[in-house]
């Protein structure tokens, strides 16, 4: 059974996170897009809701955290290769994200991670097919 994935994230300004994201090379689902919510198409099955902090608000009960402060959620992405990471990751840094951490080569798996506008931590992995099994 193929689920759908919906990360949503609060942003302070959803047109500058939207151009940021298609920089990436993201696209958005205009179907499910306005001016308090954007949504992301990452792949087939996973999207990213951009919601103004004010929409965020209509979720949740409690505080949006200030994630260029406190951490509450790493969104991990797994692309085809270790030329993809890179190329996302400098993309990224290109258009205003911020380096997490130093990119980390465990030999069998490849990462680099950056902070969106928002300060949301993204990181984009590559994993050799042959070490998962």
């Amino acid at each position: 059974m193929a689920s759908k994935v919906f990360i949503n994230l609060p942003v302070k300004d959803l047109e500058r996170s939207k151009a940021f994201f298609a920089k990436l090379g993201y696209t958005f689902n205009e179907k499910f897009t306005d001016s308090s919510a954007a949504c992301m198409v990452i792949s087939e099955h996973i999207y990213s809701m951009l919601l103004s902090e004010a929409r965020f608000k209509d979720f949740t009960p409690k505080t949006i955290v200030d994630a260029t402060k406190s951490t509450e959620v790493l969104v991990a992405l797994a692309v085809e290769s270790k030329a993809k990471v890179d190329e996302l990751a400098d993309t990224a840094l290109k258009a205003g994200a911020t380096k997490t951490r130093e990119p980390q080569d465990h030999g069998f798996m490849y990462e680099r991670s950056f902070n969106d506008l928002d300060g949301h931590i993204w990181e984009i992995f590559w994993m050799d097919p042959a070490a998962v099994q």
